[in-house]
């Protein structure tokens, strides 16, 4: 169940930066969802480290915000997509699955 936590803790991370991208015009509507989703992103991440170690559990959580946050970013928000950037963000897509495989 902890693993479970913590795939929506990262979820909940990618939330809150697309929160304060839309925060930039003054919305204070989308302010709010950014404090919200930073609020329960946390939460999770400290049910999910009851039995997962506090490194992998943090490394996780931010991996799983920075690709969520890169693929909004292009899908909505037209960030540019280079081949740099998709060989950089595999790599996190790796290390994401190689400290998940590491800790059992």
């Amino acid at each position: 169940m902890n693993w479970v936590y913590l795939f929506f803790a990262g979820i909940c991370e990618i939330g809150w930066p697309i929160g304060l991208k839309l925060a930039v015009n003054g919305n204070k509507l989308w302010s709010l969802f950014a404090i919200f989703a930073m609020a329960l992103s946390g939460i999770l991440l400290f049910l999910a480290q009851k039995t997962i170690p506090m490194g992998t559990a943090y490394a996780v959580w931010t991996g799983i915000g920075a690709v969520g946050a890169f693929a909004v970013g292009i899908i909505w928000f037209k960030d540019p997509l280079t081949i740099a950037r998709i060989v950089s963000v595999t790599f996190i897509i790796l290390g994401i699955i190689g400290l998940k495989l590491a800790s059992h």
